[in-house]
């Protein structure tokens, strides 16, 4: 529980705290309910995306994991952009459980690209309908997609975000999941009940 060697360890008021909150949020959420899901592979988050597909009135899936889903549902382009194949298998049976539990699914319509994977790459864009060219990857949500965004951010009494919408770390791919930040931010200076992890 902490960095140095003691005889007795134990959790701390602190992560009491932070427990009873999130079984709070979990249990008996203030509705409507949004979750924000991102990173890079499907497979990683199925359990996460299942559960969460039981609790949930709308979910986001952004950054590397939504190449997977639209290429999936919609056969678009995606160039070099991140697929998850064992991911893709079950893309079909969350969409599905989806539909079946009434939850409102939203997917990036277009994005910020990049000629290779690395800060300085040169910057483009593209959209679903216009896929991402061969050799070119999807690196962030665009303009239009945020936007869309925030209209479930907006209307969400509860927020659980996990994962980034895009590489936040390079600043010409940064914008799509500051945008979102700040609208979780003014969400939760609203009184919206707000969990951001991983």
């Amino acid at each position: 529980m902490v960095g140095i060697q003691l005889p007795q360890r134990a959790a701390g008021f602190l992560m009491n705290k932070e427990l009873k909150y999130f079984a709070k949020v979990m249990d008996t959420p203030e509705r409507p309910v949004l979750a924000i899901l991102g990173g890079a592979k499907v497979k990683d988050k199925i359990q996460l995306i299942s559960n969460l597909l039981n609790k949930v009135n709308e979910m986001v899936i952004v950054g590397g994991m939504a190449f997977t889903f639209l290429k999936k549902l919609n056969n678009m382009e995606i160039g070099s952009s991140l697929y998850d194949s064992e991911g893709a298998d079950i893309v079909e049976e969350l969409m599905a459980k989806a539909a079946a539990n009434g939850v409102k699914m939203h997917l990036p319509v277009d994005f910020v690209t990049g000629d290779k994977f690395n800060e300085n790459a040169t910057v483009g864009a593209a959209t679903v309908e216009s896929g991402i060219p061969a050799g070119h990857l999807g690196l962030d949500c665009g303009p239009k997609s945020v936007e869309i965004f925030k209209e479930p951010i907006a209307r969400a009494k509860t927020i659980i975000w996990n994962g980034p919408v895009g590489v936040f770390e390079w600043e010409n791919f940064s914008k799509g999941t500051k945008t979102v930040m700040d609208a979780v931010v003014a969400a939760t200076d609203k009184g919206v009940t707000t969990i951001i992890g991983g």
